[in-house]
């Protein structure tokens, strides 16, 4: 009987405290007022559609160095890794064998040029001699026979030397394209053979250099339609224009342009090629390299694009965001988040021109409280000042006031001295 009397005061004791503590809790919130929701007001823009694609670089152009004769590498005339240019010497071959071919073919002409001298004379005479009837038709046709056959003999000599000519300018071997030489797979002493499988170096022109993209047929097929729907605006010449990032995320710094597409889908990936043609004065892109590059595919008009994280998502994944209302109270919106693009979204429904999306602040509201409005820029970055001081979150931090400090240390007060 005494335990329970002592209990009763103590529980009505304890009551007033937690009574006490409730009505600190309301004089708070009265001084507080509603929690402040930083917006933005949403305002339609026009668009250009880009899409990031993967591909990778290829040299503008490509020889691989060949010889075209037999013989023996005398001497190498250029340095790996340097830039050539077209007609530059690269290898010389030992030419004395050719060089005999050479004057051998110049005796056969003048063999041939001296046969072919007679020839001719003795056609002459036979032609006055035919006119005086001292010789007959028979013996004049074949002096003109002879004669004919000397004239190919004189012109197959004469080829002849062009081609010992043409094997012996074959012995120095030259640069068909101008650009950056490789390594060489011959030193001097090798024996090389005309048109071998092996190629003695390779030259590539990297300035300008392609850049081969891959994109989706079906993505091909998206945009078409939405082209055709008038969904999408064709972008103008003057703006296709392809910028490019690097293995490590960096942008290049300079734009190039796509030059085709391909008119056939790949069987094994369902992709199409593009080709894009960039400058490469300073050989920053090299062939082979994986890149990423940005291009234009369509425009927007009146597209709706907001902060990222003014858009949420639901515990099934559905996108939705808060918006201010009449009488400053918040409304949920489910929306449809078309893409992301940098740190925003491209809406395609659930928002409209006008409305005033919560970015800052989410954590500290519901649908339909009422909340006091921040005016925020465009991109959310900097607040008004009434929510400077916020945290790395974005949402302001609850004011402290002497006001609500002092009922919570009223309430400690009372809880100790009921102990």
């Amino acid at each position: 009987m005494r335990r329970g009397s002592v209990s009763l005061p103590f529980i009505a004791l304890f009551s007033l405290v937690l009574a006490a503590c409730d009505n600190g809790n309301q004089q708070q919130q009265q001084a507080g007022g509603p929690p402040e929701a930083g917006f933005i007001t949403v305002e339609p823009q026009t668009f250009t559609l880009t899409t990031e694609l993967p591909g990778r670089t290829t040299p503008y152009q490509v020889a691989e160095i060949r010889p075209q004769v037999n013989g023996i590498i005398e001497e190498r005339l250029f340095e790996e890794g340097q830039q050539v240019d077209a007609g530059d010497a690269l290898y010389r071959i030992d030419d004395s064998l050719y060089q005999a071919q050479v004057e051998s073919a110049k005796a056969d002409l003048a063999r041939a040029q001296a046969t072919l001298k007679s020839t001719r004379l003795r056609a002459q005479r036979f032609e006055r001699l035919l006119e005086m009837k001292a010789v007959s038709q028979q013996e004049y046709d074949e002096a003109q026979a002879a004669l004919g056959e000397n004239q190919a003999q004189v012109a197959a000599a004469r080829a002849a030397l062009e081609s010992a000519r043409i094997n012996l300018d074959y012995t120095t071997i030259e640069a068909p394209i101008s650009g950056r030489i490789g390594r060489s797979s011959v030193t001097a002493g090798a024996l090389v053979t005309a048109s071998q499988a092996q190629a003695l170096a390779t030259i590539r022109q990297l300035d300008p250099i392609y850049v081969d993209l891959t994109q989706s047929n079906r993505e091909l097929r998206q945009l078409r339609a939405a082209l055709e729907a008038g969904r999408l605006q064709k972008v103008g010449d003057d703006k296709a224009r392809v910028t490019l990032l690097l293995e490590d995320g960096s942008a290049y710094d300079r734009e190039g342009a796509l030059q085709f597409s391909e008119f056939a889908v790949e069987e094994s990936t369902g992709s199409v090629t593009l080709r894009a043609l960039f400058p490469n004065p300073d050989s920053d892109l090299l062939p082979g390299m994986f890149v990423r590059a940005r291009l234009p595919q369509g425009e927007r008009s009146n597209a709706i694009l907001v902060p990222q994280k003014g858009v949420t998502r639901d515990p099934n994944g559905n996108a939705t965001a808060m918006v201010i209302g009449a009488e400053d109270k918040v409304e949920q919106r489910s929306v449809t988040t078309e893409r992301a693009v940098g740190n925003q979204w491209l809406i395609s429904d659930g928002l409209k021109a006008g409305d005033r999306l919560i970015i800052e602040g989410l954590q500290k509201i519901r649908p339909d409280a009422k909340v006091k409005p921040v005016q925020l820029d465009q991109q959310g970055d900097s607040a008004a000042p009434a929510t400077e001081g916020g945290s790395a979150s974005g949402n302001a931090p609850r004011p402290e006031t002497p006001d609500q400090a002092g009922p919570e240390q009223t309430g400690d007060d009372a809880a100790q001295d009921a102990q």
